[in-house]
């Protein structure tokens, strides 16, 4: 009797060691497994190897765990028939199902859950050793399941590169802390993931922004206005502004100003400016930043299907497409958000509602408007007048500031600060 029962508690031990086992090793991260792999975790790399022979481990798994589980309800069974005849049964089913149900169910794999990595690590060299020995029969046994499968027209799916970049996005959307350092970790890598989805249309620098500087300007002049700029690269335009004939780099042209001899005037600026590089407005961010570094060049001019003019795109703006806005100190720095005291916020109209989803997580639709007073202008299909409001996805909008067609300036009320 007491060998019975002492056999009955280790099966039991050992049904909670399989279901902890099996809820450790499925739930364990496998980038962190991957990356101790690499700092040289034996342990480590026994788990990513029988990741990639899931279906041999589950096999092993529910094969040891329902091998105990039998034979401990067996043996109960035998036990309290012994003691109360035919009432054992019913005894013994109630008692091993709550025995079972507590300590080799939930309690291992509640513990295993919490634990995952750690637990993962620790059953790793055993499971290993009994995958190996259980191999041939479980070899035969998942050959006759997919035979069964297919003989019901179950075909093994291949995850699309579509649905894994879901799941990335879903494992991102996982980390709900709100500290700062989180709440940017999180941004950049949905940012990332998104690169590909976003044009460089809108993301450049608009025309009426730029700052270009017209080749039949005196030398000195031109000089001068490359001194006062905060940009290192200047697009060179002759007869009109849409006709861009270079691109001047502020050290080649003070480069060629140390070197130059004779009066300055007679200095040619053109010489010293590189091509222009144009790309269409619809190409992707993903697209421009691999073709920035097989040419090794960090400035394109961007322009529409018929050759117009539409602004520029440098690295520097796919990087802030990433990690957000990069200021040094020669940046001139245009404050076009400011938070107002009853919760709403003043922005400028031509700031982008990708940076405004990036920086307050908000969800406003970028699909037809790259700036926000293009999605007002979308959304009411109208110039609205200073002092009009709308409503839309949520949120207030009213125009506080209007020049000629452009909507300067609107106050914004978020969801969760409620209309006035």
């Amino acid at each position: 009797m007491i060998w019975s029962l002492a056999a009955i508690f280790v099966l039991l031990f050992l049904s909670a060691f399989f279901s902890g086992a099996e809820t450790a090793l499925t739930a364990a991260s496998r980038p962190l497994m991957r990356e101790l792999q690499k700092q040289g975790n034996r342990r480590a790399c026994l788990v990513n190897d029988m990741d990639r022979h899931r279906d041999r481990l589950i096999g092993t798994i529910l094969l040891g765990n329902n091998a105990v589980n039998i034979s401990a309800s067996a043996l109960a069974t035998s036990l309290l028939i012994s003691w109360f005849g035919e009432a054992g049964i019913a005894f013994a089913t109630l008692g091993m199902t709550l025995l079972v149900l507590i300590f080799s169910e939930i309690l291992p794999k509640t513990y295993a859950i919490r634990n995952a990595n750690t637990v993962a690590l620790t059953v790793a060299p055993i499971m290993r050793v009994l995958t190996t020995v259980l191999a041939p029969l479980m070899v035969g046994l998942n050959a006759l399941i997919s035979l069964i499968l297919k003989l019901f027209g179950v075909r093994e799916a291949e995850k699309s590169l579509a649905q894994h970049l879901t799941e990335l996005r879903g494992a991102i959307e996982l980390h709900t802390e709100e500290q700062d350092e989180v709440r940017h970790e999180r941004a950049m890598l949905k940012s990332v993931l998104e690169l590909a989805d976003v044009d460089v249309g809108e993301v450049m620098t608009h025309r009426r922004d730029l700052v270009t500087i017209d080749l039949d300007t005196p030398t000195d002049k031109i000089i001068a206005e490359v001194l006062t700029s905060s940009f290192t690269r200047i697009p060179l335009f002759r007869d009109n502004p849409d006709n861009i004939v270079g691109v001047l780099h502020a050290k080649a042209l003070f480069r060629a100003v140390q070197a130059h001899q004779g009066a300055i005037e007679t200095l040619n600026v053109e010489e010293h400016a590189t091509k222009p590089w144009f790309i269409p407005a619809t190409t992707s961010l993903l697209d421009q930043l691999q073709s920035f570094r097989t040419r090794r060049e960090h400035f394109a001019i961007v322009v529409d299907e018929y050759g117009s003019l539409l602004g520029i795109v440098t690295l520097e703006d796919i990087l802030e497409e990433i990690v957000g806005n990069i200021d040094d100190e020669h940046d001139i720095v245009i404050g076009g958000v400011r938070a107002q005291a009853d919760g709403t916020l003043v922005i400028a109209g031509d700031v982008t509602i990708r940076d405004l989803n990036r920086e307050f997580e908000w969800s406003l639709p970028d699909e037809e408007a790259t700036t926000l007073a293009g999605l007002v202008i979308h959304e009411s299909q109208r110039i609205p007048e200073p002092g009009q409001v709308f409503r839309f996805h949520g949120f207030r909008f009213e125009v506080l500031r209007r020049q000629k067609n452009r909507l300067i300036s609107l106050r914004i009320t978020p969801p969760e600060t409620g209309g006035r």
